[in-house]
């Protein structure tokens, strides 16, 4: 790999999430980030750009970038990109993941609430509500900056890509989480447009294993068709991952069905 390619690499990484050149010979060259966990090692074979990724991140990226981009996967676990720009969208899209798959946020959740506590000098006071306050605000936010990564920015059914009608909905209530861990975790939950996240919340729409929105029976037709309800309506992908959540949410749903 001449040195043009390999700066054209350090470019595209520099503008796509990994800021970090950590190594550059002609072999390849080894990019990183101080805002997430991932590498990225990426080679040149016959003008196709070949991508491998090292995380210690999350045990779901793999996963989550085959879903992305099947096509671009290879048997042996790296990815190959035609076109500068493929490698663009991939590097983005892996930055994007990484920083919103369980652990990292868990991870940024922890060291933030710890620096904000810190403001507090009596350690009686950190463990009263003010502690149980900041926890909150701070998770809150950690989800909907992690659910606005994972989900592109759009909502998770309708595409909506307008961010300030979007909110990111639990699918186990954040008060019935056991942990940090669960209220943290993208796949408990959906980024819903506004009337979605209602409805989400207040157990009067749900979704099968497959996606398919389910819709409570104590909405009207008219209710329906005014809200833009319909039986087409799904997400636009589910994770195994989003099951177990799903499984919580759905049973609720039912219970207060009646059935």
């Amino acid at each position: 790999m001449n040195i043009l390619k390999r700066a054209l690499i350090e470019k595209t990484g520099h503008e796509n999430g990994f800021e970090n050149i950590l190594s550059s010979h002609d072999d390849g060259v080894l990019l990183g980030s101080a805002l997430h966990g991932i590498q990225a090692l990426i080679a040149e074979d016959n003008y196709r750009w070949i991508v491998d990724i090292h995380s210690e991140v999350s045990k779901y990226l793999y996963s989550e970038l085959t879903r992305c981009f099947p096509n671009a996967t290879r048997p042996d676990r790296k990815f190959v990109l035609l076109q500068i720009n493929d490698l663009a969208i991939f590097l983005r899209r892996a930055s994007k993941l990484a920083q919103s798959l369980p652990n990292q946020l868990a991870v940024d959740y922890d060291k933030q609430v710890t620096e904000e506590l810190t403001h507090f000098a009596d350690a009686e006071t950190k463990a009263t509500e003010i502690e149980r306050i900041v926890r909150q605000r701070i998770g809150q936010q950690k989800f909907r900056d992690g659910m606005l990564q994972y989900w592109g920015g759009a909502c998770a059914v309708t595409g909506v890509d307008v961010t300030e009608v979007l909110r990111a909905s639990h699918a186990k209530p954040w008060a019935e989480c056991k942990s940090d861990t669960e209220r943290l975790d993208v796949f408990n939950g959906f980024l819903l447009c506004a009337h979605l996240d209602a409805l989400f919340d207040r157990f009067l729409i749900s979704f099968d294993d497959k996606g398919q929105m389910l819709i409570s029976p104590k909405l009207s037709q008219n209710q329906r068709d005014i809200l833009g309800l319909n039986d087409d309506l799904c997400l636009r992908w589910i994770a195994d991952r989003h099951l177990l959540y799903l499984d919580y949410h759905r049973a609720k749903f039912f219970d207060l069905q009646g059935g």
